[in-house]
């Protein structure tokens, strides 16, 4: 890398980070009041905390970190999908899938409206103030998943690594594009291609188009 694409990835960087934390701060405070009614939905709706307890994340250059998420599921969802006997059969379709499920029967009632809407996923910019996640970038993958999945598809090592390379984000490219409707190695190239061309305006852009894929619901599982 020059000096010249240095010093500017160096102002992208910077200038990216200014956004998030103001960003994340203005929409935690907008969303404060959907936030306070899902935390009481959830609590009223099934037993468990209010942050769903999954395992850690791979963030940026495969440092794992603790992903908030408001809870969705059954409690201990992650742990009966793996370990319970019961979900067998769940587990090799969530697998064959690229580690998605529909009509995935760990879902609350409370927790299918608020995944529908992605309203699960608002505690993150928790993350994002902590410097953990960016609000636009790549999906957070599970460390199973992208091990898993490299072996289903090998041909998508090399996009995994440019996926690493920079933070994981609330939103992005492949979410507003199609979401969960997108196998993992149509998905990994979506976030590889935005890790290489990444911009300001581009951030922008999905920003801008993060909204109608919430509203719609399109693709969310």
């Amino acid at each position: 890398m020059s000096n010249k694409e240095s010093e500017k990835k160096g102002l992208y960087d910077t200038a990216k980070r200014i956004i998030d934390v103001i960003l994340s701060i203005i929409l935690l405070f907008i969303f404060s009041p959907i936030i306070i009614a899902v935390t009481i939905a959830i609590k009223l709706n099934s037993k468990g905390t209010i942050l769903a307890d999954t395992p850690e994340r791979v963030g940026q250059f495969g440092k794992r970190f603790k992903m908030y998420k408001f809870r969705s599921m059954v409690k201990d969802a992650h742990i009966l999908l793996r370990k319970d006997p019961r979900y067998k059969e769940l587990y090799n379709a969530y697998k064959k899938g690229s580690y998605k499920l529909k009509n995935d029967p760990r879902i609350t009632k409370v927790g299918k409206f608020i995944r529908k809407y992605s309203l699960d996923e608002l505690p993150q910019f928790i993350n994002v103030l902590k410097g953990e996640m960016s609000i636009v970038g790549p999906r957070a993958y599970y460390p199973d998943e992208l091990t898993e999945q490299q072996k289903k598809y090998p041909y998508t090592k090399d996009a995994v690594k440019v996926v690493l390379s920079v933070k994981p984000g609330i939103t992005g490219f492949w979410q507003v594009a199609g979401r969960s409707d997108i196998n993992f190695d149509k998905r990994i190239q979506m976030d590889a291609e935005y890790a290489k061309r990444r911009s300001i305006f581009y951030d922008f852009w999905i920003i801008l188009k993060t909204p109608w894929a919430m509203i719609s619901g399109r693709g969310a599982l």
